[in-house]
């Protein structure tokens, strides 16, 4: 009985993520387009890149996505687009999407020279004396996270797109980071800096 309960512990840890197809997740991809862009890189600043970014870790906002429409935004994440786009979906097909935008080529950024010093002062070192943790930590030196952690890549994204998030962490308005992390971090930021962060990562690559 041990064994048996330990075979289906295990069945049930590595059922967690669907072995994704990328192509099957390009042809799933049509009604993603007009936001994410047609190669993973939005046009639309206030709509995230989704090209390059690690497929467990969009698989886990597509499902937290879901989560959060069915339980009202108590669980999970909520948006009232994202709600509409992810309804349709099973978890094959979220897998299928994540896999494919993963195999995409992020288009590199820009960082404006008056956000550096802000940037990257928060970025490398954050600010022990006000207890803001380093972003580096978990992000790495060139924004590219981890993905065996879930920490994701945030290097060449939009300005727009990050400080919005951070405002919403800093609001509680979004609470699905691990551990509260970046609701403790977010928390303690201006929107000044959060402005200069966000700007500063569009170039960390």
């Amino acid at each position: 009985m041990k064994k048996l309960a330990l075979i289906l512990t295990l069945l049930a840890s590595t059922s967690v993520w669907a072995q994704g197809d990328a192509e099957a997740g390009k042809a799933k991809s049509n009604t993603c387009v007009a936001c994410h862009g047609a190669d993973g890189n939005s046009v639309l600043p206030d709509y995230p890149n989704l090209a390059g970014q690690h497929a467990n870790y969009i698989e886990k906002q597509l499902k937290e996505f879901k989560l959060g429409a069915q339980s009202g935004g108590e669980q999970g994440r909520y948006n009232a687009v994202m709600a509409g786009m992810v309804a349709p979906l099973s978890e094959q097909d979220m897998a299928d999407l994540a896999a494919y935008y993963a195999t995409l080529t992020p288009k590199p950024g820009t960082t404006p020279e008056g956000a550096v010093e802000i940037g990257r002062q928060l970025y490398m070192a954050g600010d022990a004396e006000r207890g803001i943790a380093t972003c580096v930590a978990c992000h790495g030196p060139r924004g590219n996270g981890t993905p065996s952690s879930g920490f994701p890549k945030i290097s060449g994204q939009s300005a727009n797109y990050l400080a919005s998030q951070l405002k919403m962490f800093r609001a509680e308005e979004r609470h699905n980071d691990m551990n509260n992390m970046m609701r403790s971090v977010a928390a303690k930021l201006t929107d000044e800096e959060i402005d200069a962060l966000s700007s500063y990562l569009g170039g960390l690559h």
